[in-house]
Protein backbone atom coordinates (compact mmCIF):
# COMPACT_ATOMS: atom_id res chain seq x y z
CA UNK A 1 0.00 0.00 0.00
CA UNK A 2 1.24 3.05 -1.45
CA UNK A 3 1.18 6.47 0.99
CA UNK A 4 -0.92 8.10 -0.99
CA UNK A 5 -3.88 5.35 -0.51
CA UNK A 6 -3.02 4.95 3.44
CA UNK A 7 -4.31 8.52 3.61
CA UNK A 8 -7.37 7.56 1.44
CA UNK A 9 -7.61 4.82 3.45
CA UNK A 10 -7.43 7.04 6.73
CA UNK A 11 -9.89 9.62 5.59
CA UNK A 12 -12.37 6.96 4.87
CA UNK A 13 -11.72 5.51 8.61
CA UNK A 14 -12.39 9.18 10.45
CA UNK A 15 -15.57 10.03 7.92
CA UNK A 16 -16.96 7.22 8.60
CA UNK A 17 -17.66 6.54 4.99
CA UNK A 18 -17.83 2.72 4.61
CA UNK A 19 -20.93 0.79 5.98
CA UNK A 20 -20.93 -2.55 4.67
CA UNK A 21 -18.42 -4.80 6.75
CA UNK A 22 -19.89 -8.10 5.67
CA UNK A 23 -18.72 -8.02 2.35
CA UNK A 24 -15.61 -5.83 2.09
CA UNK A 25 -12.33 -7.41 2.32
CA UNK A 26 -11.50 -8.22 6.10
CA UNK A 27 -8.65 -6.33 6.15
CA UNK A 28 -10.21 -3.20 5.33
CA UNK A 29 -12.77 -3.77 7.98
CA UNK A 30 -11.06 -3.68 10.60
CA UNK A 31 -8.64 -1.02 9.69
CA UNK A 32 -12.18 1.21 8.85
CA UNK A 33 -13.34 0.41 12.20
CA UNK A 34 -10.57 0.02 14.31
CA UNK A 35 -8.78 3.92 13.49
CA UNK A 36 -11.56 5.55 14.45
CA UNK A 37 -12.17 3.10 17.95
CA UNK A 38 -7.99 3.98 18.79
CA UNK A 39 -8.64 7.71 18.11
CA UNK A 40 -11.32 7.89 20.27
CA UNK A 41 -9.33 6.25 23.07
CA UNK A 42 -6.90 8.14 22.66
CA UNK A 43 -9.13 11.07 23.47
CA UNK A 44 -10.99 9.61 26.31
CA UNK A 45 -6.57 9.15 27.96
CA UNK A 46 -5.98 12.72 26.94
CA UNK A 47 -8.78 13.83 28.93
CA UNK A 48 -8.14 11.84 31.93
CA UNK A 49 -4.57 13.60 31.84
CA UNK A 50 -5.55 16.92 31.30
CA UNK A 51 -8.84 16.80 33.70
CA UNK A 52 -6.54 15.81 36.95
CA UNK A 53 -3.49 18.57 35.75
CA UNK A 54 -5.98 20.90 36.63
CA UNK A 55 -7.88 19.78 39.22
CA UNK A 56 -4.19 18.78 40.72
CA UNK A 57 -3.83 22.83 40.89
CA UNK A 58 -6.28 23.17 44.00
CA UNK A 59 -4.67 21.11 46.52
CA UNK A 60 -4.65 17.64 47.77
CA UNK A 61 -8.24 17.88 49.76
CA UNK A 62 -9.76 18.42 45.71
CA UNK A 63 -7.76 15.15 44.45
CA UNK A 64 -8.69 12.89 47.10
CA UNK A 65 -12.49 14.26 46.79
CA UNK A 66 -11.92 13.35 42.82
CA UNK A 67 -10.67 9.94 43.96
CA UNK A 68 -12.90 8.92 46.32
CA UNK A 69 -15.96 9.72 44.40
CA UNK A 70 -14.28 7.74 41.11
CA UNK A 71 -13.66 4.70 43.00
CA UNK A 72 -17.32 4.75 43.89
CA UNK A 73 -18.30 5.57 40.20
CA UNK A 74 -16.42 2.72 38.85
CA UNK A 75 -19.20 0.35 40.32
CA UNK A 76 -21.63 2.54 38.99
CA UNK A 77 -20.36 2.83 35.73
CA UNK A 78 -19.97 -0.94 34.91
CA UNK A 79 -23.62 -0.89 34.28
CA UNK A 80 -23.05 1.30 31.50
CA UNK A 81 -20.08 -0.66 30.56
CA UNK A 82 -22.13 -3.89 30.30
CA UNK A 83 -25.33 -2.03 28.37
CA UNK A 84 -22.63 -0.74 26.24
CA UNK A 85 -21.51 -4.63 25.62
CA UNK A 86 -25.38 -5.83 25.25
CA UNK A 87 -26.21 -2.97 22.68
CA UNK A 88 -23.00 -3.77 20.61
CA UNK A 89 -23.64 -7.36 20.20
CA UNK A 90 -27.14 -6.97 19.62
CA UNK A 91 -27.64 -3.94 17.79
CA UNK A 92 -24.28 -5.36 15.29
CA UNK A 93 -26.22 -9.45 14.65
CA UNK A 94 -29.42 -7.15 14.24
CA UNK A 95 -27.72 -4.95 11.29
CA UNK A 96 -26.18 -8.24 10.28
CA UNK A 97 -29.13 -9.81 9.39
CA UNK A 98 -29.92 -6.47 7.30
CA UNK A 99 -32.81 -5.61 10.00
CA UNK A 100 -31.69 -1.88 10.50
CA UNK A 101 -35.84 -1.20 11.90
CA UNK A 102 -34.78 -4.31 14.52
CA UNK A 103 -31.37 -2.89 15.37
CA UNK A 104 -32.89 0.41 16.31
CA UNK A 105 -35.78 -0.50 18.17
CA UNK A 106 -33.22 -2.58 20.25
CA UNK A 107 -31.09 0.74 20.67
CA UNK A 108 -33.83 2.41 22.00
CA UNK A 109 -34.59 0.09 24.38
CA UNK A 110 -31.11 -0.13 26.13
CA UNK A 111 -31.40 3.62 26.07
CA UNK A 112 -34.67 3.51 28.65
CA UNK A 113 -32.59 0.98 30.53
CA UNK A 114 -29.61 2.95 30.62
CA UNK A 115 -31.70 6.25 31.88
CA UNK A 116 -33.85 4.22 34.30
CA UNK A 117 -30.44 3.12 36.37
CA UNK A 118 -28.65 6.61 35.83
CA UNK A 119 -31.44 8.22 36.88
CA UNK A 120 -31.72 6.21 39.91
CA UNK A 121 -28.18 6.71 40.64
CA UNK A 122 -28.15 9.92 40.36
CA UNK A 123 -30.70 10.50 42.70
CA UNK A 124 -29.16 8.51 45.10
CA UNK A 125 -25.55 9.92 44.62
CA UNK A 126 -26.92 13.71 45.48
CA UNK A 127 -28.99 12.56 48.59
CA UNK A 128 -26.38 10.53 49.98
CA UNK A 129 -23.32 12.27 48.98
CA UNK A 130 -21.42 13.05 52.17
CA UNK A 131 -22.05 9.76 53.66
CA UNK A 132 -20.48 8.10 50.45
CA UNK A 133 -17.77 10.46 50.74
CA UNK A 134 -17.80 9.45 54.51
CA UNK A 135 -17.90 5.69 53.88
CA UNK A 136 -14.52 5.83 51.01
CA UNK A 137 -12.86 6.66 54.30
CA UNK A 138 -13.05 10.98 53.35
CA UNK A 139 -12.11 12.81 56.08
CA UNK A 140 -14.32 15.74 58.03
CA UNK A 141 -12.87 18.76 55.81
CA UNK A 142 -12.74 16.99 52.77
CA UNK A 143 -16.37 15.78 52.94
CA UNK A 144 -16.92 19.75 53.69
CA UNK A 145 -15.40 20.82 50.59
CA UNK A 146 -16.03 18.27 47.85
CA UNK A 147 -19.37 16.84 48.94
CA UNK A 148 -21.03 19.36 46.19
CA UNK A 149 -18.30 18.28 43.83
CA UNK A 150 -19.98 14.20 44.16
CA UNK A 151 -23.17 15.92 44.28
CA UNK A 152 -22.93 17.02 40.61
CA UNK A 153 -21.05 14.14 39.27
CA UNK A 154 -23.50 11.67 40.23
CA UNK A 155 -26.46 13.96 39.04
CA UNK A 156 -25.04 13.98 35.97
CA UNK A 157 -23.83 10.74 35.82
CA UNK A 158 -26.81 10.14 33.15
CA UNK A 159 -24.94 11.75 30.45
CA UNK A 160 -21.67 9.92 31.47
CA UNK A 161 -23.72 6.72 30.73
CA UNK A 162 -25.79 7.31 27.78
CA UNK A 163 -22.57 8.69 25.92
CA UNK A 164 -20.73 5.29 26.84
CA UNK A 165 -24.53 3.40 25.95
CA UNK A 166 -24.90 5.14 22.47
CA UNK A 167 -21.48 5.09 21.39
CA UNK A 168 -21.66 0.80 22.16
CA UNK A 169 -24.90 1.16 20.05
CA UNK A 170 -23.01 2.98 17.19
CA UNK A 171 -19.88 0.48 17.23
CA UNK A 172 -22.53 -2.31 16.51
CA UNK A 173 -23.61 -0.53 13.96
CA UNK A 174 -20.23 -0.27 12.67
CA UNK A 175 -20.55 3.63 12.75
CA UNK A 176 -16.77 3.80 14.57
CA UNK A 177 -16.70 7.42 12.94
CA UNK A 178 -19.58 8.71 15.17
CA UNK A 179 -18.64 7.00 18.09
CA UNK A 180 -15.49 8.53 17.52
CA UNK A 181 -16.70 12.30 17.27
CA UNK A 182 -19.03 12.07 19.87
CA UNK A 183 -16.99 11.57 22.25
CA UNK A 184 -14.36 14.19 20.77
CA UNK A 185 -16.94 16.80 20.96
CA UNK A 186 -17.44 15.93 24.49
CA UNK A 187 -14.03 15.72 26.16
CA UNK A 188 -12.85 18.68 23.89
CA UNK A 189 -15.86 20.76 25.59
CA UNK A 190 -14.46 19.32 28.84
CA UNK A 191 -10.92 20.40 28.51
CA UNK A 192 -11.85 23.79 27.25
CA UNK A 193 -14.40 24.07 29.99
CA UNK A 194 -12.39 22.66 32.89
CA UNK A 195 -9.82 25.95 33.30
CA UNK A 196 -12.42 28.10 32.61
CA UNK A 197 -14.75 27.19 35.37
CA UNK A 198 -12.13 25.80 37.82
CA UNK A 199 -10.37 29.11 37.95
CA UNK A 200 -12.59 31.55 35.96
CA UNK A 201 -12.49 33.88 33.18
CA UNK A 202 -13.63 36.94 32.32
CA UNK A 203 -17.32 37.57 33.91
CA UNK A 204 -17.37 33.78 34.29
CA UNK A 205 -16.54 33.09 38.36
CA UNK A 206 -14.14 30.67 39.47
CA UNK A 207 -15.83 27.55 40.76
CA UNK A 208 -12.89 25.80 42.14
CA UNK A 209 -13.47 21.68 42.35
CA UNK A 210 -17.30 22.34 41.56
CA UNK A 211 -16.50 23.92 37.96
CA UNK A 212 -14.26 20.34 37.46
CA UNK A 213 -17.74 18.58 37.68
CA UNK A 214 -19.75 21.38 35.68
CA UNK A 215 -17.20 20.78 32.55
CA UNK A 216 -17.53 17.36 32.96
CA UNK A 217 -21.60 16.96 33.09
CA UNK A 218 -21.79 19.82 30.55
CA UNK A 219 -19.15 18.61 28.07
CA UNK A 220 -20.73 14.99 28.46
CA UNK A 221 -23.94 16.24 28.04
CA UNK A 222 -22.97 18.15 24.91
CA UNK A 223 -21.84 14.74 23.53
CA UNK A 224 -25.38 13.10 24.30
CA UNK A 225 -26.98 15.98 22.45
CA UNK A 226 -24.96 15.37 19.04
CA UNK A 227 -25.68 11.49 19.78
CA UNK A 228 -29.37 11.81 19.73
CA UNK A 229 -29.11 14.46 16.76
CA UNK A 230 -27.19 11.60 14.42
CA UNK A 231 -30.04 9.28 16.08
CA UNK A 232 -32.91 11.57 15.27
CA UNK A 233 -31.52 13.18 11.52
CA UNK A 234 -32.21 10.01 9.52
CA UNK A 235 -29.07 9.45 8.21
CA UNK A 236 -27.62 6.85 9.87
CA UNK A 237 -28.17 2.94 9.93
CA UNK A 238 -29.68 3.72 13.46
CA UNK A 239 -32.44 5.68 13.40
CA UNK A 240 -35.18 6.68 15.72
CA UNK A 241 -38.85 6.92 14.32
CA UNK A 242 -42.27 6.51 16.21
CA UNK A 243 -42.70 2.75 15.31
CA UNK A 244 -39.41 1.87 16.83
CA UNK A 245 -40.05 3.78 20.20
CA UNK A 246 -41.94 1.31 21.63
CA UNK A 247 -40.59 -1.58 24.68
CA UNK A 248 -40.73 -5.32 24.21
CA UNK A 249 -40.03 -7.42 26.95
CA UNK A 250 -38.17 -10.07 25.39
CA UNK A 251 -35.61 -7.67 24.47
CA UNK A 252 -35.22 -6.02 27.35
CA UNK A 253 -34.69 -9.06 28.96
CA UNK A 254 -32.14 -10.02 26.21
CA UNK A 255 -30.13 -6.50 26.73
CA UNK A 256 -29.86 -7.41 30.63
CA UNK A 257 -29.04 -11.20 30.28
CA UNK A 258 -26.39 -9.91 27.94
CA UNK A 259 -25.05 -6.82 30.30
CA UNK A 260 -24.91 -8.88 33.63
CA UNK A 261 -21.68 -10.92 32.04
CA UNK A 262 -19.99 -7.53 30.79
CA UNK A 263 -20.85 -5.97 34.08
CA UNK A 264 -19.38 -8.92 35.56
CA UNK A 265 -15.93 -8.80 33.40
CA UNK A 266 -15.70 -5.03 34.30
CA UNK A 267 -15.73 -5.35 37.87
CA UNK A 268 -13.96 -8.58 38.44
CA UNK A 269 -11.34 -6.97 36.11
CA UNK A 270 -11.39 -3.65 38.31
CA UNK A 271 -11.33 -5.14 41.39
CA UNK A 272 -8.40 -7.37 40.69
CA UNK A 273 -6.01 -4.42 40.13
CA UNK A 274 -7.35 -2.61 43.27
CA UNK A 275 -6.45 -5.90 45.73
CA UNK A 276 -2.96 -6.15 43.04
CA UNK A 277 -2.41 -2.31 44.50
CA UNK A 278 -2.85 -3.64 47.98
CA UNK A 279 -0.33 -5.96 48.29
CA UNK A 280 1.75 -4.14 46.50
CA UNK A 281 1.54 -1.29 49.19
CA UNK A 282 3.45 -3.56 51.74
CA UNK A 283 6.50 -3.01 49.86
CA UNK A 284 6.28 1.06 50.40
CA UNK A 285 5.16 3.85 48.78
CA UNK A 286 8.20 3.90 46.53
CA UNK A 287 6.97 0.57 45.17
CA UNK A 288 3.68 1.61 44.88
CA UNK A 289 4.56 4.65 42.79
CA UNK A 290 6.74 2.51 40.56
CA UNK A 291 3.95 0.34 39.82
CA UNK A 292 1.27 2.63 39.52
CA UNK A 293 3.76 4.63 36.67
CA UNK A 294 4.24 1.16 35.00
CA UNK A 295 0.58 0.54 34.34
CA UNK A 296 -0.33 3.81 33.76
CA UNK A 297 2.55 3.13 30.74
CA UNK A 298 1.11 -0.32 30.06
CA UNK A 299 -2.83 0.34 29.75
CA UNK A 300 -1.46 3.91 27.38
CA UNK A 301 -0.38 1.09 25.06
CA UNK A 302 -2.90 -0.82 25.18
CA UNK A 303 -5.21 1.28 23.63
CA UNK A 304 -4.89 0.38 20.11
CA UNK A 305 -5.58 -3.15 21.17
CA UNK A 306 -8.74 -2.19 22.47
CA UNK A 307 -9.68 -0.33 19.27
CA UNK A 308 -8.94 -3.65 17.49
CA UNK A 309 -10.77 -5.75 19.86
CA UNK A 310 -13.69 -3.57 19.72
CA UNK A 311 -13.68 -3.63 15.71
CA UNK A 312 -13.51 -7.22 16.44
CA UNK A 313 -16.52 -7.51 18.14
CA UNK A 314 -18.03 -5.69 15.85
CA UNK A 315 -17.61 -7.92 12.97
CA UNK A 316 -17.95 -10.58 15.12
CA UNK A 317 -21.64 -9.67 15.76
CA UNK A 318 -22.42 -8.66 12.21
CA UNK A 319 -20.94 -11.43 10.31
CA UNK A 320 -22.82 -14.19 12.50
CA UNK A 321 -26.03 -11.82 11.80
CA UNK A 322 -25.42 -12.25 8.22
CA UNK A 323 -24.87 -15.86 8.63
CA UNK A 324 -20.87 -16.18 7.98
CA UNK A 325 -19.74 -17.35 11.18
CA UNK A 326 -16.19 -18.34 9.33
CA UNK A 327 -15.88 -15.33 8.54
CA UNK A 328 -16.71 -13.63 11.61
CA UNK A 329 -13.93 -16.56 13.05
CA UNK A 330 -11.21 -15.23 10.44
CA UNK A 331 -11.81 -11.30 11.51
CA UNK A 332 -11.49 -12.06 15.35
CA UNK A 333 -7.62 -14.03 14.37
CA UNK A 334 -6.96 -11.64 11.80
CA UNK A 335 -7.28 -8.77 14.63
CA UNK A 336 -5.72 -10.82 17.20
CA UNK A 337 -2.74 -11.08 14.79
CA UNK A 338 -2.50 -7.50 14.07
CA UNK A 339 -2.48 -6.32 17.44
CA UNK A 340 0.16 -9.48 18.56
CA UNK A 341 2.59 -7.02 16.00
CA UNK A 342 1.90 -4.06 17.52
CA UNK A 343 2.07 -5.10 21.25
CA UNK A 344 5.07 -7.17 20.45
CA UNK A 345 6.81 -4.04 18.89
CA UNK A 346 5.82 -2.08 21.87
CA UNK A 347 7.02 -4.78 24.66
CA UNK A 348 10.53 -4.10 22.67
CA UNK A 349 10.64 -0.69 23.10
CA UNK A 350 9.37 -0.72 26.53
CA UNK A 351 12.24 -3.38 27.83
CA UNK A 352 15.03 -1.50 25.72
CA UNK A 353 13.79 2.13 27.35
CA UNK A 354 12.09 1.01 30.75
CA UNK A 355 14.22 3.15 32.85
CA UNK A 356 14.53 6.08 30.90
CA UNK A 357 10.17 6.21 30.37
CA UNK A 358 9.56 5.62 33.81
CA UNK A 359 12.26 8.43 34.72
CA UNK A 360 9.94 10.90 32.26
CA UNK A 361 7.31 10.52 35.52
CA UNK A 362 9.66 10.31 38.35
CA UNK A 363 13.51 10.73 38.65
CA UNK A 364 13.38 8.92 42.75
CA UNK A 365 15.94 6.18 41.99
CA UNK A 366 13.72 3.60 43.97
CA UNK A 367 10.89 4.27 42.03
CA UNK A 368 12.95 3.95 38.68
CA UNK A 369 14.66 0.59 39.68
CA UNK A 370 10.92 -0.81 41.13
CA UNK A 371 9.14 1.02 37.63
CA UNK A 372 11.42 -0.69 34.89
CA UNK A 373 11.80 -3.84 36.92
CA UNK A 374 7.67 -3.96 36.78
CA UNK A 375 7.54 -2.65 32.92
CA UNK A 376 10.42 -4.93 32.18
CA UNK A 377 8.72 -8.40 33.76
CA UNK A 378 4.66 -7.48 32.35
CA UNK A 379 5.99 -6.76 28.89
CA UNK A 380 6.91 -10.41 28.64
CA UNK A 381 3.53 -11.57 28.22
CA UNK A 382 2.70 -8.48 26.28
CA UNK A 383 2.02 -10.70 23.08
CA UNK A 384 -0.31 -12.60 24.91
CA UNK A 385 -2.24 -9.82 26.30
CA UNK A 386 -2.75 -8.93 22.20
CA UNK A 387 -5.08 -12.60 22.30
CA UNK A 388 -6.74 -12.41 25.79
CA UNK A 389 -8.14 -8.77 24.80
CA UNK A 390 -9.34 -9.63 21.18
CA UNK A 391 -10.84 -13.31 21.81
CA UNK A 392 -12.42 -12.38 25.09
CA UNK A 393 -14.22 -9.19 23.05
CA UNK A 394 -14.99 -11.24 20.59
CA UNK A 395 -16.82 -13.81 22.63
CA UNK A 396 -18.54 -10.61 23.92
CA UNK A 397 -19.61 -8.96 20.10
CA UNK A 398 -20.90 -12.79 20.00
CA UNK A 399 -23.14 -11.71 22.36
CA UNK A 400 -21.71 -14.37 24.61
CA UNK A 401 -20.91 -12.49 27.48
CA UNK A 402 -20.91 -15.16 30.53
CA UNK A 403 -17.64 -17.19 29.08
CA UNK A 404 -15.28 -14.32 29.37
CA UNK A 405 -16.82 -13.35 32.52
CA UNK A 406 -15.94 -17.23 34.03
CA UNK A 407 -12.65 -16.76 32.58
CA UNK A 408 -11.89 -13.86 34.18
CA UNK A 409 -13.17 -14.97 37.42
CA UNK A 410 -11.16 -18.08 37.30
CA UNK A 411 -8.20 -16.41 36.43
CA UNK A 412 -7.63 -13.45 37.67
CA UNK A 413 -9.41 -13.92 41.17
CA UNK A 414 -8.90 -17.86 41.35
CA UNK A 415 -5.37 -17.95 40.08
CA UNK A 416 -3.73 -14.13 39.83
CA UNK A 417 -4.42 -12.48 43.56
CA UNK A 418 -3.31 -15.93 45.35
CA UNK A 419 0.15 -16.17 42.87
CA UNK A 420 1.01 -12.49 43.46
CA UNK A 421 0.02 -13.28 47.40
CA UNK A 422 2.19 -15.84 47.74
CA UNK A 423 5.33 -14.20 45.35
CA UNK A 424 5.15 -11.58 47.00
CA UNK A 425 4.95 -12.36 50.54
CA UNK A 426 5.42 -15.92 51.29
CA UNK A 427 7.96 -16.45 49.12
CA UNK A 428 9.33 -12.57 50.20
CA UNK A 429 9.86 -11.18 46.44
CA UNK A 430 7.36 -7.81 47.48
CA UNK A 431 6.68 -5.74 43.97
CA UNK A 432 8.54 -8.20 41.64
CA UNK A 433 6.46 -11.08 42.62
CA UNK A 434 3.90 -9.37 41.72
CA UNK A 435 5.20 -7.91 38.29
CA UNK A 436 5.40 -12.00 37.64
CA UNK A 437 1.76 -12.95 38.51
CA UNK A 438 0.26 -10.47 36.05
CA UNK A 439 2.60 -11.76 33.34
CA UNK A 440 1.51 -15.35 34.25
CA UNK A 441 -1.82 -14.72 35.04
CA UNK A 442 -2.73 -12.36 31.75
CA UNK A 443 -1.21 -15.21 29.30
CA UNK A 444 -2.79 -17.85 31.10
CA UNK A 445 -5.83 -15.73 30.32
CA UNK A 446 -5.14 -15.29 26.43
CA UNK A 447 -4.31 -19.24 26.59
CA UNK A 448 -7.62 -20.18 28.23
CA UNK A 449 -9.62 -17.60 25.62
CA UNK A 450 -8.03 -18.49 22.82
CA UNK A 451 -8.91 -21.94 23.49
CA UNK A 452 -12.44 -21.50 24.39
CA UNK A 453 -12.72 -19.24 20.98
CA UNK A 454 -11.58 -21.92 19.17
CA UNK A 455 -14.06 -24.48 20.26
CA UNK A 456 -16.88 -22.65 18.71
CA UNK A 457 -19.37 -22.62 20.67
CA UNK A 458 -20.27 -18.48 20.50
CA UNK A 459 -21.40 -19.29 16.82
CA UNK A 460 -24.49 -20.79 18.33
CA UNK A 461 -25.15 -18.13 20.63
CA UNK A 462 -28.54 -16.33 20.13
CA UNK A 463 -29.46 -12.72 20.81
Amino acid sequence: MTFKNFIQHFRRAVLGLEAEFTSISIRKAIFYLSVPMILEMVMESLFAVVDIFFVGKLGIYAVATVGLTESVLTIIYSIAIGLSMAATAIVARRIGEKKPAAASAAAFQAIVVCSFFAIAVAVLGVIYAKDLLKVMGGEAELIASGYRYTQIIFGGNVCVMLLFLINGIFRGAGNAAVAMRALWIANGFNIILDPILIFGLGPIPAMGLEGAAWATTTGRGIGVLYQFYILLNGKSLIKFYWRNLTMNAKTVWTILKVASGGMGQFLIESASWIFLMRIISESGSVALAGYTIAVRLIIFALLPGWGLSNAAATLVGQNLGALQPGRAERSAWLAAHITAVFLGFCSIVFIAGAGFFIGIFNEDQGVVEIGTLGLTIICLGYVFFAYGMVMSQSLNGAGDTRTPTIINLAVLWGFQIPLAYLLANYWEMGAVGVFIAIAISHSLHAVVSTLVFKRGKWKLVQV
